[in-house]
């Protein structure tokens, strides 16, 4: 049980305001109940002369605390429902399937139901989902060399204005400047410190970011932009592969990550990022030393920036350089992570 004052107020602030950051990084067991819960539980916050914090839920349960019915905290932060599964794989068997009530009706899921759990887990409706997948096998027939006319027809549009429209919702361009451009996949991946999204091609990732830091969407957009690429659910080998490695990195057998990356940045940028993979799990450095590291000891502010553009994250780990103070400066995932990931690190030694 953690007994410092000031870390149990950080954290019962934490819970208070439901901080998705500081998932994995306490349990809360609550006196007054006998349960023990996450930081985001959407139960009613307990008072905090109720609450005892604990690091792992191991110890939670040890305390004699059973795990809350409501936010589950056995799972991961935003593990797959069962109905999420099946209409997922309902639409990989059948992708180009446009999904009406009596579909929903004959597996026996509530359509509105559906429509918010796909809403919170992935930031789109059911319907949309779909339809980026079909969205999606509709890029690959025009890059294959289908007519555009053919294909709008077999993604389920009569109308080839609202084929556009759609299309470039979802795409970002219309079909026709397609032709010679990058097909991302992004995924959800679960892990100890909640969800992370994921987005590659076949042979690279790309970006590798907690799904609840801040401006995610602007960075996806520039991503999108730069490399005017589309970018729509799926999975790839390097998606798999990164998801298989942070399994490892979390249970502590892992250290170093051999999925292939592709960094999109400066050159000056792409110097940064190499050094910080450079710094051995367990230690730090600080944005001086990187600089002096590239030879431009005054360059320290160019690196801290440097720093937070990346889009890798764990994999390159910027979670490593802390202030020249001792402090542990900022972090996009959030400080408590930070300290996290330096604490697993470090224990790992």
């Amino acid at each position: 049980m953690i007994h410092n004052e000031e870390r149990k107020a950080e954290y019962y602030k934490a819970l208070v305001e439901k901080k998705s950051d500081y998932e994995g990084i306490f349990y809360v067991g609550v006196t007054s109940t006998g349960v023990f819960c996450r930081p985001t539980c959407p139960a009613r916050k307990p008072k905090y002369e109720n609450c005892e914090f604990y690091e792992t839920a191991q110890q939670a349960l040890l305390a004699s605390f059973r795990p809350c019915q409501r936010c589950r905290p056995l799972s991961h932060p935003n593990q797959v429902s069962d109905m999420i599964r099946v209409l997922v794989e309902a639409i990989e068997q059948n992708p180009e399937k446009r999904w009406k009530g009596q579909d929903f009706r004959a597996l026996s899921i509530d359509e509105s139901t559906a429509r918010r759990q796909f809403k919170k887990r992935f930031g789109m409706t059911f319907v949309e989902y779909a339809r980026a997948r079909r969205m999606g096998l509709a890029l690959k027939s025009i890059r294959s060399g289908e007519k555009i006319i053919r294909t709008q027809l077999a993604s389920g549009y009569d109308s080839s204005s609202g084929f556009r429209d759609a299309f470039s919702r979802i795409m970002g361009a219309p079909p026709t400047r397609f032709d010679d451009s990058r097909i991302l996949k992004a995924a959800w991946l679960d892990t100890r410190l909640g969800p992370m999204i994921a987005i590659a091609d076949d042979n690279e990732l790309y970006l590798l970011e907690f799904v609840d830091r801040r401006g995610l969407e602007r960075e996806v957009e520039r991503l999108r932009k730069r490399l005017k690429a589309a970018i729509i659910p799926g999975q790839t080998l390097p998606i798999q592969s990164i998801e298989r490695e942070l399994t490892d990195y979390f249970e502590g057998t892992l250290t170093e990550f051999k999925t292939p990356l592709h960094l999109v940045g400066s050159d000056f940028q792409q110097r940064v990022w190499e050094q910080l993979r450079q710094i051995p799990p367990g230690e730090t450095r600080s944005y001086a030393d990187i600089a002096v590291a590239l030879g431009k000891p005054t360059a320290y502010r160019a690196a801290a920036q440097a720093n937070g553009a990346n889009q890798l994250a764990i994999v390159i780990p910027c979670h490593r350089v802390i202030n020249s103070d001792g402090e542990l400066g900022g972090y996009g995932g959030g400080i408590a992570r930070k300290e996290w990931l330096l604490s697993h690190e470090k224990s790992g030694k």
